[in-house]
């Protein structure tokens, strides 16, 4: 097994875990401990990293997001169903992201991890709270990444 692999591995599993921990939620996203939310994050964030997955790969799912945010602030009454739809429409994005880096049935590539955690998340949103928590969940995963000294380009 090579370096790259060992490290994928790596990551795959604390995705794996986040993705665990996701689905096993009750009461949406918000549920997330937010001190568990960072603990994971920045192991993820590092392993991402390691990968070599680019920022401009994670930065353009947070501008998406942003952008949901941004109508969601509008609605006067911060009503979900204003931005649902456009959410889980985003992760055809992931999928596609994912595919372009996908190298063959062994190495899914450096978004897969990444693509792991936000599919998990996006099904457990719900709420306005839920996506705050979502949105606290990319920005945090992308600190953490370019601290750990992920590549712009």
């Amino acid at each position: 097994m090579t370096q790259t692999s060992k490290q994928f591995n790596h990551s795959e599993d604390i995705a794996i875990i986040m993705v665990n921990k996701i689905k096993n939620f009750n009461s949406g996203f918000q549920e997330y401990n937010i001190r568990e939310l960072v603990n994971d994050t920045e192991k993820l964030g590092k392993e991402l990293a390691n990968n070599r997955l680019k920022t401009n790969q994670i930065r353009k799912f947070l501008d998406a997001v942003k952008r949901l945010k941004s109508n969601l602030d509008k609605n006067d009454k911060r009503e979900f169903d204003v931005i649902k739809d456009d959410l889980i429409l985003l992760q055809p994005k992931l999928a596609y992201a994912a595919a372009r880096q996908r190298k063959n049935n062994r190495d899914l590539g450096p978004v897969a991890p990444f693509k792991q955690v936000l599919d998990a998340a996006i099904l457990q949103v719900k709420t306005t709270k839920d996506f705050d928590r979502l949105v606290q969940l990319v920005e945090a995963i992308i600190a953490y990444h370019k601290a750990a000294g992920g590549e712009d380009q």
